[in-house]
């Protein structure tokens, strides 16, 4: 069992991983430069080592050391205790899960290898909500998607919150991040897929009546602007989710973009399933 060192002054160089959890953009270049992320909570952070990420270190409460000394730390791994203030000093968050590990980071595959190792995937232009990327993956996990492929601009999956909100499905669903935005279309296109952009113009086809063929791409964009023009026109077809007649009296006319992507998830999995489908 590896012994707890323990950590009164929230300035401890051994703890500098572990600074201003939520500043963003802190630390997307922090752990950009260190090839490091965060997984936090017991669970999430044995879901990262069950998929091959390496551990880097462990800081926990006094309360839940319990809950990290059977994660099979492997020797030589510093695991870390601090009093709650001190963690919420250091981190700049309520530390409420109880436990916090400082990952190392794989190279990413290259989008070509990706693409051509996959028949559904989800295409992801600009969205830089980590809450919302997470979650988007852990649809992609739950409904049967096969990976994801991110524009340039898009947030990091293994940003604290990510990891957070998907459970750890980021370290399970291969994704991708495409080097040019503007011709990135063109790739899936050349290697067979059909690329389907989802919108909420209710006068394009449901995705839910799309026949059933070969190889898909769903397209989703951010929040509130949705996907660019080029992206759209690039598209093989638009598709929308379709609103109820209540709704669009109501001026409803869409789904925030985590509950688009559940449900487009799960209509992918069907587009790429083999066998007849609607006319």
């Amino acid at each position: 069992m590896t012994a707890a060192i323990r950590i009164d002054d929230p300035a401890d160089p051994r703890v500098a991983e572990y600074t201003a959890l939520t500043d963003a953009r802190l630390r997307t270049s922090l752990e950009a430069e260190h090839g490091l992320f965060m997984a936090e909570g017991a669970k999430v952070i044995r879901r990262a080592v069950a998929a091959g990420y390496g551990m880097r270190s462990v800081l926990c409460t006094p309360e839940r050391l319990t809950s990290v000394e059977d994660l099979d730390l492997p020797p030589g791994t510093p695991l870390y205790v601090m009093a709650e203030a001190v963690a919420r000093t250091l981190t700049g968050f309520r530390v409420h899960r109880g436990a916090l590990a400082a990952m190392t980071r794989r190279a990413l595959p290259a989008a070509g290898g990706l693409i051509a190792a996959h028949d559904r995937l989800l295409v992801l232009e600009d969205l830089a909500d980590h809450t919302n990327v997470g979650a988007i993956f852990r649809c992609a996990a739950a409904l049967g998607v096969g990976a994801v492929l991110l524009a340039p601009r898009c947030a990091d999956p293994l940003y604290r919150r990510s990891v957070k909100v998907s459970m750890g499905a980021v370290f399970v669903i291969p994704y991708a991040r495409m080097t040019d935005w503007y011709g990135g279309l063109a790739d899936l296109r050349a290697t067979g897929f059909r690329v389907l952009a989802l919108t909420p113009d209710q006068s394009v086809r449901s995705i839910e009546e799309v026949p059933r063929a070969g190889r898909v791409a769903l397209l989703l964009g951010a929040e509130g602007d949705g996907l660019s023009s080029r992206w759209l026109n690039q598209a093989d077809e638009r598709v929308c989710i379709p609103m109820s007649p209540t709704a669009l009296a109501l001026g409803v006319d869409s789904l925030n973009v985590v509950a688009a992507a559940a449900i487009a998830c799960r209509a992918l999995a069907r587009l790429g399933s083999a066998g007849p489908g609607p006319p």
